[in-house]
């Protein structure tokens, strides 16, 4: 009895912290919203951000394109991936998106995501950038 009560104390908190992980970010709830907010303004049609890099932020298909200089996501890597990283502010402040600071070398402005909206997109491309 005091060895399956001992067991029980250390496998408990292994169990838990299982259960504490993040759940699977979906691209259609958790993603394109956020696009659709802050980005699809300039990534669209003939937006800034559109005629700049030739990125398209509109749906999946075009967010997995990238720009004219490339790939911008790259699957299961958030730290390797563009897009993330000036959405952090892990960049020169002039490339942050979307630009919110006088420093930016785009004409608009917007407003810089939320803490939440951020770990949202790097836990997407963290668990493979999938479209659901």
């Amino acid at each position: 009895m005091t060895t399956a009560i001992t067991r029980l104390m250390l496998f408990a908190p292994a169990l838990l912290l299982l259960g504490c992980g993040q759940g699977e970010v979906s691209y259609s709830r958790d993603i394109q919203p956020v696009f659709d907010n802050y980005c699809v303004s300039c990534h669209a049609g003939t937006g800034e951000g559109a005629e700049m890099s030739e990125y398209l932020m509109t749906d999946y298909d075009n967010v997995m394109e990238g720009t004219k200089h490339g790939k911008v996501v790259v699957a299961g890597s958030r730290m390797s991936s563009t897009l993330y990283l000036v959405v952090a502010g892990r960049t020169a402040p002039e490339i942050r998106m979307p630009p919110h600071t006088d420093e930016s070398f785009a004409k608009g402005r917007g407003f810089m995501l939320s803490p939440d909206s951020i770990e949202r997109i790097g836990l997407w491309i963290d668990q493979g950038a999938k479209n659901n």
